[in-house]
């Protein structure tokens, strides 16, 4: 079994610091440099990566070396959204429900150290330090569309790798059906955890097929970096053909069971989020058209809407996983 570490006393930067990513492709450049031109080189500490980034690059975070994924549909060819847009309108409620909460106030949040519990119907049952966690398989770069249930959207560059690398490492009982996602809820850094707005801590969940399907990411960087704590570091999930909610931030357990996770937004509201929560222009929330979205950073209010796509783009990927459901039922 893996063991906590205990190196301590890391922060992120509160979102004054953090410039937009102008010069990314130089940074890579630099991450190569470094690296000494070995490819598929072991990562460093988490903690000395953490260190150097801020010393060469003051106001960044720790670089992550990723080959880019040749998971089919994992690379889209869209502009990015900025990386400011992208770290600063942010739904992560543990920080307040304003969209810009989470970057005003994510700051308190102590990603070191860190575990994730892994149990449940699962024959290896491990905790596992983050520092552990990163290293269980090569890192890739993926550029997935994210979609948000009130018709907002993002393209974003993740770093991390397939769920089903972890899943494949404690081997489920057959008897395993859903994986659920636990999220860190702390009185002490995270001041929305003290609303009644939902039923702490966050509970997420997949279906097993979803979650070892190859799209889902264990992610742990963006942009080439580390997650700003407003985005969910040290470790999330990221489901890209699902609103963006069922993407759980900031996990500190998964556990494995045989009945469908009761979810924080399905116990809050069951008529207006579903547990399978796919992205569907047919399906409209209650008090919203899903039909259409706007994409993050392209002209504000007054920019044309998109229409929206069946399952975010990604249906010749996933659209088999719910051959022959209802989808109006089982939205």
């Amino acid at each position: 079994m893996l063991i906590r570490t205990g190196r301590d006393g890391l922060t992120h930067p509160q979102s004054s610091e953090i410039t937009p990513l102008g010069i990314y492709q130089q940074r890579r450049d630099l991450i190569r440099w470094m690296a000494g031109g070995a490819a598929g080189a072991g990562l460093a500490s988490w903690a000395s990566r953490q260190a150097l980034a801020q010393a060469a690059r003051p106001g960044k975070l720790a670089a992550l070396s990723a080959t880019k994924s040749a998971v089919p549909g994992a690379m889209t060819m869209e502009k990015l959204t900025d990386y400011k847009d992208a770290s600063t309108y942010n739904n992560y409620y543990e920080f307040g429900t304003d969209k810009a909460d989470p970057a005003q106030y994510a700051h308190t949040l102590k990603t070191q150290p860190w575990t994730v519990e892994v149990d449940g119907l699962v024959k290896k049952p491990a905790k596992y330090a983050i520092e552990d966690l990163v290293k269980l398989s090569a890192q890739e770069e993926r550029v997935y569309r994210m979609r948000c249930v009130e018709g907002w959207s993002m393209v974003i560059p993740w770093v991390g790798y397939s769920m089903a690398k972890l899943i494949a490492m404690v081997e489920p009982l057959g008897n395993a059906k859903y994986v659920e996602f636990h999220t860190l809820a702390d009185r002490k850094t995270m001041p929305g955890v003290g609303s009644s707005v939902l039923d702490w801590p966050y509970v997420e969940g997949l279906r097993m097929d979803e979650a070892m399907h190859p799209l889902t990411l264990l992610a742990f960087g963006m942009y080439g970096e580390v997650l700003p704590n407003q985005n969910g570091a040290p470790v999330r999930l990221v489901s890209p053909w699902k609103y963006g909610f069922k993407s759980a931030k900031s996990l500190v357990r998964i556990r494995f069971t045989e009945a469908p996770p009761r979810t924080a937004w399905n116990k809050a509201a069951a008529n207006e989020y579903g547990f399978f929560s796919n992205v569907n222009p047919n399906v409209d929330h209650p008090r919203w058209s899903q039909a259409t979205e706007r994409r993050i950073g392209e002209d504000g209010l007054f920019a044309k809407k998109r229409k929206t796509l069946m399952f975010n783009g990604y249906e010749a990927q996933v659209g088999q996983l719910y051959a022959g459901m209802d989808l109006k039922k089982f939205y």
